[in-house]
């Protein structure tokens, strides 16, 4: 026991000291600061020590487990490989085989390259956000996305926060707290995290007034509930859901006459929001903001990183008296955007050459305009990437398929597509995944049917040599 013992305190003597360590790992060199890196040495030698010390006859781990004589080696190669991947950016990109363009879990409307950086180009040293050029006075942020947003609206006015929740948030805080909005119960949304229509109304101080049913309400609900309490009639398009079947709805148009008569304004919640007067997939029910406004909504809400294909925020366009009374309320400076997101929704509008046109630069837009042909060719560009080697190919076969639009936009939509169908004597669907999410960039892919797919929906171009360049690292021959 005693020579033993003796042994353990030899091997903990080989220890490196911490600033030798510290030395040989300068935190500059993985891009962290000095404590994640003292961080990281002191848990790579404390966890060391322990099992050491813990080593021998009955103990938990057995003492040829341990590298005795090369220890100080091994301390080392666990400090390099915890910092190598700690080192790593803490956003990573990755290649969305997934088919669906607008993937809430890998960023919903992808950025090209170009269009970063026509965006960060602007962000460079100081700005002019808050300060107009022409007087040299104090100026307003809002104004670096007024005119795109009316020539492409036809909006009096706009107002950008930092998503859509927070948009419909302050806009039912700025024109009904304390008293009541009406709003149809089939329209009670939920959407992304369980985020509920009801809950986002009561949170803004006003007072949800429900009329008809889940599947069927008439303009009389609306009138009929009308009363002195009520500050305005609320119309939340499905734009992350369908009801189909024995329905009735009351149209937007109907809802603003009804509004202007009752001297109340029309708010109005598009979800998605599309600048276009036409959405890609068969059966798409889109409703361009332009045709809301111009059927009478006084505040049209919608996302910035959904159908827009710009970065997350949360547009509201419309009377310019309703906007102002938006962006005086104090609730408005919590949620407005910072110099990043304005200069990327600036270049997402910019994209817009109008109603019926869309710039190569949103990638979004193109992306969902991909058809199945030309999806077709690209697979096949990605074959005649790959080695020829029959056995390989043997394990690929290219497939039609069927894929959403994805983050609630063109609900009940499907999009033709082209996938990647993925099978290996040698490796399950599940260890398939887990290998291409290990690749660099990761792959994220699915299971379907015990199939291991890659869609190239949600492919760019410019992915397609890292595609193969995974698809040969994960495929091996099966030889």
């Amino acid at each position: 026991m005693a020579d033993f013992s003796a042994s353990v305190r030899a091997a903990l003597q080989r220890l490196p000291a911490v600033d030798e360590l510290l030395g040989e790992f300068p935190p500059a060199n993985y891009n962290l600061s000095r404590p994640q890196v003292l961080a990281v040495i002191r848990e790579a030698l404390t966890l060391l020590r322990g099992e050491v010390q813990s080593a021998g006859p009955g103990r938990d781990t057995p003492v040829d487990d341990i590298p005795m004589d090369d220890i100080a080696a091994e301390v080392r190669r666990r400090i390099g490989e915890r910092l190598q991947v700690l080192g790593r950016p803490t956003l990573r990109p990755v290649i969305n085989g997934t088919g669906v363009v607008l993937h809430t879990g890998l960023g919903r409307a992808p950025l090209g390259a170009e269009f970063l950086a026509a965006g960060l180009a602007a962000l460079q040293g100081y700005t002019h956000l808050e300060f107009d050029l022409e007087s040299g006075r104090r100026g307003q942020r809002l104004d670096l996305i007024q005119a795109p947003l009316k020539a492409l609206t036809g909006c009096q006015a706009a107002l950008a926060v930092n998503n859509n929740a927070a948009a419909v948030l302050l806009m039912l805080n700025s024109v009904a707290e304390g008293r009541e909005v009406i709003i149809s119960r089939g329209q009670q949304v939920e959407i992304g995290g369980s985020f509920r229509m009801p809950e986002v109304i009561a949170k803004s101080g006003a007072r949800m007034v429900e009329v008809g049913t889940t599947n069927r309400t008439h303009l009389a609900d609306y009138e009929s509930a009308i009363t002195p309490a009520t500050a305005a009639l609320l119309y939340v398009h499905p734009s992350n859901y369908r009801v189909a079947g024995f329905t009735s709805a009351v149209t937007p148009a109907e809802l603003a006459r009804l509004a202007r008569r009752k001297r109340l304004p029309l708010l109005v919640d598009l979800g998605s929001g599309s600048l276009l007067s036409s959405t890609p997939g068969e059966g798409a029910n889109e409703p361009a903001v332009a045709d809301i406004l111009k059927a009478g909504a006084d505040i049209a809400t919608f996302s910035g990183d959904k159908l827009l294909g710009g970065p997350q925020a949360g547009v509201a366009v419309g009377k310019r008296k309703w906007i102002e009374r938006l962006r005086k309320n104090p609730l408005y400076r919590t949620l407005r955007c910072g110099k990043l997101t304005l200069a990327l929704l600036d270049q997402a509008l910019r994209s817009y050459e109008d109603s019926g046109h869309v710039r190569a630069g949103n990638l979004a837009q193109l992306l969902l305009g991909r058809d199945r042909p030309r999806l077709r060719q690209e697979a096949e560009r990605l074959l005649a990437a790959l080695p020829d080697d029959a056995q390989l190919r043997s394990c690929i076969e290219v497939a039609d398929s069927e894929v959403e639009a994805g983050s609630g936009s063109l609900p009940g939509v499907l999009l033709p597509s082209v996938a990647l169908r993925i099978t290996h004597p040698k490796l399950s669907p599940a260890s398939l995944a887990a290998a291409f999410r290990r690749c660099e960039p990761p792959v994220i892919g699915y299971i379907h049917r015990q199939r291991f797919n890659i869609d190239l929906k949600a492919v760019p171009e410019g992915d397609l040599p890292a595609l193969a360049r995974a698809v040969q690292e994960v495929l091996p021959s099966p030889s």
